[in-house]
């Protein structure tokens, strides 16, 4: 397997607010918006050099508004996943394939933090 890179994924309250925020106040520029118009679930931002993506914190979620997931894109996650499944590690969100092209899958580290890994399905 190899890492690509790492991307913050705050869990927020109002996603619309958090963009004015990272637009308006820090500069940074919209890259995804899910969906395309207001009131948005999902929506990245960022910079030549940062990312961050902003969530709705929904209440099944493990994740909670003020906390912090990371997503970490990489080649190789049914290798991963099968180490983390050698070390019973639990699987907080099963591999799966997401309507925006990745496969997935989720566990919290030590400190309650979730960790997705995502793979991008290749055409």
């Amino acid at each position: 397997m190899q890492y690509q890179k790492i991307t913050a994924n705050l869990m927020v309250r109002d996603v619309d607010a958090s963009l004015k925020f990272y637009l308006d106040v820090l500069g940074l520029k919209r890259q995804i918006t899910v969906p395309d118009q207001p009131l948005f679930v999902f929506v990245a931002v960022g910079s030549e050099a940062i990312e961050i993506f902003l969530n709705k914190a929904e209440p099944a979620s493990k994740a909670k508004p003020g906390g912090m997931s990371l997503y970490v894109e990489l080649e190789g996650v049914n290798q991963l996943l099968a180490r983390v499944q050698q070390h019973n590690v639990k699987i907080e969100i099963p591999l799966n394939e997401t309507f925006y092209g990745m496969r997935e899958f989720a566990v919290l580290d030590p400190d309650g933090y979730v960790v997705i890994f995502a793979e991008r399905i290749k055409k």
